[in-house]
């Protein structure tokens, strides 16, 4: 009995000194734990931070980077520079005109245009399309055929008093002490585009038809151009 006793006093000693070094082991490896806890959220932290040292940062997910502003980014060849025509124009008449036939009625449009390069040099002209755009084109082309060319003092005026006549139209076109432009209508485009600056005219007949006043004013002007 005093043996077993004995025995177990034995075995209770050396459990209590494996309990003791399992205790004091757990305790020194404690610290080091910690210690090497500390230094991974220390490197997360810093991962986490930007590096503002570096030259080239790297955008964040979902934003766009910035990129520098070039001047030569994406430009475009110069335009070549568009030719000055050599002659003015206006339109100063535009009518829809209707042809009755077999089949039916046919529309087409009638301009009445003028052309003038502003020196002494002036055109009126009329065509007939079915758009708009190809009648202005006969007009123009028109106009050019039938300019007349007269000469301009420095007074931007002609020399003397004229008178024109059609059909029932009448213009009396005169020079006026630099008085500037008075003129109406059709008179005073065709005046303008021709260059006259410091000019009067004056319409005496009872009609409004513009095509009319247009032609009596190049009759006008016509007395004063230069002969071939």
């Amino acid at each position: 009995m005093s043996e077993e006793l004995n025995n177990v006093s034995e075995n209770k000693e050396a459990v209590e000194e494996i309990v003791a070094e399992v205790t004091a082991t757990t305790e020194e490896t404690k610290p080091t734990t910690e210690e090497s806890t500390a230094e991974v959220v220390e490197e997360k932290v810093e991962a986490s931070q930007p590096d503002t040292n570096k030259e080239n940062v790297e955008a964040p997910r979902g934003r766009i980077s910035k990129k520098p502003f070039n001047k030569n980014y994406r430009s475009r060849a110069p335009r070549a520079p568009r030719e000055k025509p050599e002659f003015d124009s206006k339109a100063i008449l535009v009518r829809r005109v209707t042809r009755v036939t077999s089949g039916g009625r046919r529309f087409s449009l009638h301009v009445t245009m003028v052309a003038g390069d502003r020196n002494g040099r002036v055109g009126l002209g009329v065509g007939k399309a079915l758009d708009t755009q190809a009648a202005m084109e006969k007009a123009l082309k028109d106009a050019k055929k039938n300019m007349i060319k007269f000469d301009i003092d420095e007074k931007k005026t002609i020399k003397h008093e004229v008178t024109g006549k059609y059909d029932t139209a009448e213009i009396w076109i005169s020079p006026n002490n630099e008085k500037g432009l008075i003129a109406g209508s059709s008179a005073r485009v065709i005046l303008s585009l021709a260059g006259l600056q410091n000019v009067t005219a004056k319409f005496h007949g009872g009609t409004k038809n513009k095509l009319n006043n247009a032609r009596a004013a190049m009759r006008a002007l016509s007395k004063v151009a230069k002969r071939a």
